[in-house]
């Protein structure tokens, strides 16, 4: 049976008749017939008794008069509970990214996303490098935050956040008073390197010349180990300067360029090329486009709403 049958046969009840039915339905008087037969076959019962030209329930037919009010009232509270989801969006919203950007790069967007869409839960998966696309192709997460470039192909990828990756030092380090520093200056003093991902592959290649000479410290998957090592004195370490800008502000941190060349870091919003973008969805695009903002004085902006993105918020 499907809905069209049950609201022609609830027309035949609230008018008990078949050809007044036919006429509200929009159908010849055989056609209607023909679906009560169906609905009784499918049944395997009779659901109205023909008394000459009138017609009156069974008791069979009663009963499934009620649960076919229930059925459509059923349809049109689901139809009118996604309407209201057009109008108010709810729901929840995944989002995987390190422990850095949540800290760092998320909070302002979440609080802007949250006075706009108040009704949607936002979820955090702290993930690192591959496995924050990994979890976005397995639709373990709506979105995912992650350094460029991304190489995936399943997924979409939207320029959200570019500042620069700086060595840092405390106030009273001998490089301290420098604007930047070139690997072959590093090589005398104690460093702190990241022990995985995009940062380290770039820092690896910047130091490779000076290999050999270099005094590594530790190698640490925090940045905020990095950071309070380094406050320590335990050696100079790598951050980007979204990460640590607070402290370089407040004087407790120098924050040099890589020299000769700035190392600029770019983050990406990324979602799966073939998932229906929600209104929740396509609003959370658009607000951390405003609001992810750009770290490093050497910045550049952000990229525009992808068209179909934006086609699809104008349809939405």
């Amino acid at each position: 049976m499907d809905l069209d049958q049950l609201h022609t046969f609830l027309e035949i009840v609230r008018l008990k008749s078949f050809s007044k039915a036919a006429q509200t339905c929009f159908r010849t008087q055989p056609a209607i017939s023909a679906q009560v037969r169906q609905l009784e076959q499918e049944l395997n019962t009779s659901l109205f008794e023909r008394l000459g030209t009138r017609i009156r329930l069974t008791p069979a037919g009663k009963i499934f008069a009620e649960y076919s009010e229930q059925i459509l009232d059923l349809r049109r509270r689901a139809q009118d509970s996604i309407n209201e989801l057009e109008r108010v969006p709810r729901g929840e919203l995944v989002i995987a990214a390190n422990e850095a950007t949540c800290l760092y790069v998320l909070p302002r967007v979440f609080s802007e996303y949250r006075k706009q869409f108040p009704n949607v839960q936002l979820q955090v998966d702290r993930s690192y490098g591959t496995r924050v696309v990994e979890a976005v192709v397995d639709n373990l997460a709506d979105f995912g935050i992650t350094q460029l470039p991304v190489t995936e192909k399943k997924v979409q990828v939207v320029r959200i956040h570019a500042d620069e990756i700086r060595l840092i030092v405390p106030p009273n380090h001998p490089l301290a008073d420098r604007d930047s520093v070139t690997a072959q200056e590093l090589c005398n003093h104690n460093i702190l390197l990241p022990k995985y991902g995009t940062t380290r592959k770039r820092l690896t290649t910047w130091l490779e010349p000076v290999d050999e000479n270099l005094k590594i410290s530790m190698e640490l998957d925090s940045t905020e180990m990095i950071k309070q090592f380094c406050l320590a004195g335990l050696g100079a370490g790598f951050l980007a300067y979204t990460n640590c800008r607070a402290d370089v502000e407040a004087g407790r941190l120098r924050a040099l360029s890589l020299a000769p060349e700035p190392m600029m870091r770019r983050l990406g919003l990324i979602y799966k090329r073939d998932k229906a973008l929600s209104k929740a969805a396509l609003g959370f695009i658009q607000v951390i486009l405003e609001h992810a903002g750009t770290g490093g004085e050497r910045s550049e902006p952000a990229e525009e709403l992808p068209s179909q993105s934006m086609d699809a918020a104008e349809n939405a």
